[in-house]
Formats: structure tokens, C-alpha cells, sequence
């Protein structure tokens, strides 16, 4: 008989599940009214996520494929530590707009990083395909994913916070706004 947990996690799950699952569909195919990789490849790279079109793609099957493990409770741990990953890189791209999402902020992918980490620590409960199955990833497997995930973000960040640094000593490399003269405004969230 499912508990209340049981049902809570279910709800999270495919809130968050679901919507990152479709974000990562915007940036693979342009559904739901999505940009599609060609745009969020040029987006990453504008971020100093070279190359845009690897690091679009990345990102995106991170969310699409995350984001239906998590939905569906299966794979425990992948799919939170995939979403996990990808939003602490996508917080540290709205970082400079402050904290809330009204000014472009990195509120929303925060939220989504806090709960992808309580999901990660509560597990999928009884109802998903992991509690209906039996089945779990040996607990080596889960290490490596999580040093995997965490390797893939640190190198993502580096590369941020490197081409903000290169950014800013460029000198008249700026507009009168503060953005990148002759690029469209990015972040690894939208377009990217």
C-alpha cells in the first residue's frame, strides 16, 4: 500500500521529471515551442561552452533522458544526478541577473537543482519502476555516476566562469547594456 511519501516522491518526480524532460526536448528538437540544437549550440557557445553543438547536446539528453528517469522512478540515481548536473550549470549561468527569475535570474534552476538532490537522497519510492521491479544500480555504479556528473559539471563551469574572465578583459568588449557587443544573450537555460 503506498504512503504518503510514496505518493509525494511520485508528485516530484513528475513535476520535475516532466518538465526537464520537455526542456530537454526544446533544445534537441525545438518542441513545445522550443529554440532546437542549431540555436542553443550557438547559445552555449556565446557561453564559452565550446563546442556549442557538444555541449547542446549533452545538456539536452541530460534533461530529456533525466528527466524521463526521474518521471518514471527508473535507473535510481541517473536521472536526478543527470538533473543535478545541468542545473547547477544552468544556475551559474543566470548568477550575474541575481537571485529571482523575474529578472532572469537563477531561481528556477536552483529550485530544480534542490529538489533533483532530495529526490537523489530520498530515492523513487514504492511506486516506480524501480520500487515495482526490485531493481537497483549497485552502489559502485552509483559513485560513478556521481563523479561522473560531477566531473562533466566542473569542467562546465570552468569553462563559463573562463569565458566571463576573457570577456571582461577584452577591453570595449561590451555594449552600453554590459552584453557581449554583436552576440544575442544567452544561458545554458533559454535558448540553450
Amino acid at each position: 500500500m503506498p504512503t504518503s511519501r510514496d505518493l509525494a516522491l511520485l508528485s516530484g518526480r513528475l513535476v520535475l521529471g516532466g518538465y526537464l524532460a520537455a526542456h530537454g526536448a526544446q533544445k534537441l528538437f525545438g518542441s513545445f515551442d522550443g529554440y532546437g540544437l542549431e540555436a542553443t549550440s550557438a547559445g552555449f557557445d556565446h557561453l564559452g561552452l565550446k563546442p556549442g553543438g557538444l555541449f547542446a547536446r549533452v545538456a539536452g539528453v541530460s534533461e530529456l533522458g533525466g528527466g524521463a528517469l526521474v518521471a518514471l522512478g527508473a535507473g535510481h540515481p541517473l536521472g536526478p544526478v543527470a538533473l543535478a548536473g545541468t542545473m547547477a550549470v544552468a544556475s551559474s549561468t543566470h548568477l550575474e541577473n541575481g537571485p529571482f527569475s523575474a529578472k532572469n535570474g537563477y531561481e528556477l534552476p536552483l529550485t530544480n537543482l534542490a529538489t533533483a538532490l532530495a529526490l537523489w537522497a530520498a530515492g523513487p519510492g514504492s511506486i516506480s519502476l524501480d520500487g515495482l521491479t526490485g531493481r537497483s544500480l549497485p552502489r559502485s555504479l552509483h559513485r560513478l555516476v556521481v563523479v561522473g556528473a560531477v566531473a562533466s559539471s566542473a569542467v562546465s563551469l570552468a569553462m563559463i566562469l573562463r569565458a566571463r574572465r576573457d570577456t571582461d578583459e577584452e577591453p570595449g568588449s561590451t555594449d552600453q547594456d554590459g552584453e557581449a557587443a554583436g552576440t544575442p544573450t544567452a544561458d545554458a537555460d533559454s535558448p540553450a
